[in-house]
């Protein structure tokens, strides 16, 4: 291989920093502006290729993270993008806006706790109002507060809202979205390597991320005749505010992956634009898994 090819292909093992990370610590839920380093979110690489032109997309959780990679990708794609942040996220959120805006697409940041159902609904009437209908559905979102005490840490209050943000959050927006979805929409859910392989600390965040494998798979059977397609993808470790804001000992994470390093979240981006793209019309029920090698089912 020349040097030209090398620098064309980069290597996943240095591509991006590797562990250990400065050590820090935020109040949850974190942002973006304060982590060291700053997470990549394709700002300067993602190229797009028109795949998703002209289409609607709702992401919760876009502020920052994965979800800001995804939305960043989906306009550059071609997409309009409707993305949900805390009251407290504003100004990650709007970071994001600026980005779909500066794609040449329409950015829709709402303020909205996916934990109700009632602003759930709204979520959904404030898509469909804008635009119509609701081509792709990108549950992202989640909640986790490490707890390395055992389940005797987990209080009633924290386990609540770890159910209620990463599957009732899911179900309300997923089952009211669906009557806004044309045949050839899609909804892709963020499970996790946890919901396979689930680290004791994150007790009540692993469950959930299994539930989010079932419920992918059964929803996948439930909409098929439909002409919608449901699939998920499972991340590994991924530097992204929530990181800082929710886990003890941020200094090796990443650091168990064979890559021997936490993902950026432009290098998930790509497998949601996958899945909301014609290239997998075939592919539903799926869980494309993105861990760095670490083997899952």
């Amino acid at each position: 291989m020349s040097p030209d090819e090398e620098t064309r292909v980069p290597d996943p093992q240095t591509r991006h920093p590797r562990p250990p990370q400065p050590e820090q610590e935020q109040e949850h839920p974190g942002t973006t502006e304060a982590m060291d380093p700053r997470p990549d979110h394709g700002e300067e690489s993602y190229q797009g290729h028109d795949l998703l032109r002209d289409r609607v997309a709702v992401v919760t959780g876009g502020d920052s993270g994965i979800g800001r990679a995804v939305c960043l990708a989906f306009a550059r794609e071609g997409a309009d993008v409707v993305f949900t942040h805390l009251e407290e996220e504003k100004d990650d959120a709007a970071e994001t806006a600026r980005l779909v805006r500066e794609a040449g697409r329409t950015a829709v940041p709402v303020a909205c706790d996916i934990r109700d159902e009632r602003q759930c609904g709204d979520l959904i009437e404030r898509a469909v109002g804008e635009f119509g209908r609701i081509d792709l559905l990108v549950n992202n979102a989640a909640y986790q507060m490490a707890q390395p005490d055992g389940i005797e840490a987990i209080t009633t209050e924290q386990f609540d809202r770890v159910m209620k943000t990463n599957l009732y959050g899911m179900f309300w927006l997923t089952r009211a979205a669906l009557a806004h979805m044309p045949r050839g929409g899609c909804v892709i859910n963020t499970t996790s390597v946890q919901g396979y392989q689930p680290s004791p600390h994150l007790l009540d965040y692993a469950m959930t991320k299994a539930a989010i494998i079932s419920f992918t798979h059964n929803m996948a059977q439930m909409v098929a005749e439909r002409g919608i397609r449901v699939n998920a993808v499972a991340p590994g470790p991924v530097w992204t505010p929530l990181i800082p804001a929710t886990m003890p000992d941020v200094k090796d994470f990443g650091a168990q992956s064979p890559l021997g390093r936490a993902a950026q979240p432009a290098e998930m981006a790509p497998a949601y634009v996958f899945l909301a793209s014609p290239a997998a019309s075939y592919i539903t029920g799926e869980i494309v898994n993105a861990t760095g090698g670490t083997p899952l089912p």
